[in-house]
């Protein structure tokens, strides 16, 4: 989300919240040329109606961009800078302001500051997804690469009691974290409190499948918590490749990076002195399927 500006000057912010009672109070969120009525807990703060605004407009919002988060005060007939510690303590309107300067995602991966995410390579996927025997043969390239790098994995299965354990081509000696799901997002819990004990955690590389179903809802869910996500294009499918293609686009727009194992391998060494360098070059040599998937990005 935004950054909170620095408080308005004294007299010109609303009434403080004296204590967070029980209950609920009205609020207005308006955002671009909306506005919706909803309400937050008495004594709610910044986080939570930011995280409220993600709720109602999460498809508009550019999480991208800086916000300045500001309340309607009567006294002045306009909306001023929501000050900090600003609690709700009676019915008011908030609005989402978006401002000018764009932030750049530079998608910069570094080994320290990056997590791995396998996302449901599973047996009973094998016969519906497209150029599957292709994305399980780059998905075991990109987990081995993260053993050479030191790059925790954190790997979730969809419902293994109906589809299957991870399919026998892809190691997952050393993974982090290894899931049962029914959440079609990988952001468990047990994910959420795995990326916390993670320190200095930037960047999730994203893989698996479906594209459009558990490979969007993850990334989409990341970016709202202000990780940078990529996802490589060469290891994720579907069993439609309109739905693939149509899904890595409006992902692109979102400001998620979508490219390939290659690029993300050797961004990751970064400089042919790495130590890692001749057996990430190996790997690469090793396997690269030419299957036409990425004609179909």
């Amino acid at each position: 989300a935004g950054e909170v500006p620095a408080p308005p000057r004294a007299g010109a912010a609303p009434k403080m919240a004296e204590a967070a009672g029980g209950g609920s109070v009205p609020v207005l969120f308006c955002f671009s040329v909306f506005a919706r009525p909803s309400s937050v807990p008495h004594g709610a703060g910044y986080e939570l109606l930011i995280q409220k605004f993600l709720s109602l407009y999460g498809d508009q919002i550019d999480m991208h961009r800086k916000f300045v988060v500001q309340i309607f005060a009567e006294e002045w007939s306009q909306y001023i800078d929501l000050p900090k510690g600003f609690l709700v303590s009676e019915r008011c309107k908030v609005r989402l302001v978006p401002l000018q300067i764009q932030m750049t995602t530079l998608g910069n991966l570094t080994p320290a500051s990056t997590v791995f995410f396998c996302c449901d390579m599973q047996e009973r996927f094998r016969p519906a997804i497209k150029y599957f025997g292709d994305i399980i043969s780059v998905g075991q390239r990109l987990l081995q690469g993260a053993r050479l790098l030191g790059i925790p994995v954190i790997v979730t299965e969809q419902y293994p009691k109906g589809l299957g354990s991870t399919v026998q081509e892809i190691d997952l000696t050393g993974a982090k974290l290894v899931l049962p799901k029914t959440k079609f997002s990988m952001l468990l819990p047990e994910v959420e409190a795995a990326l916390a004990e993670i320190p200095g955690v930037r960047s999730v590389v994203l893989f698996g499948v479906e594209t459009h179903v558990c490979i969007q809802q993850t990334a989409l869910e990341l970016i709202g918590r202000g990780l940078e996500v990529h996802i490589v294009a060469d290891a994720t499918s579907s069993r439609s490749m309109m739905d693939r293609m149509f899904a890595l686009e409006r992902l692109a727009r979102t400001g998620i990076i979508v490219t390939t194992s290659e690029a993300i391998l050797l961004q990751l060494v970064a400089d042919k002195e790495h130590p890692k360098f001749k057996e990430i070059q190996n790997l690469i040599k090793a396997s690269a399927p030419e299957s036409g998937l990425l004609s179909k990005v």
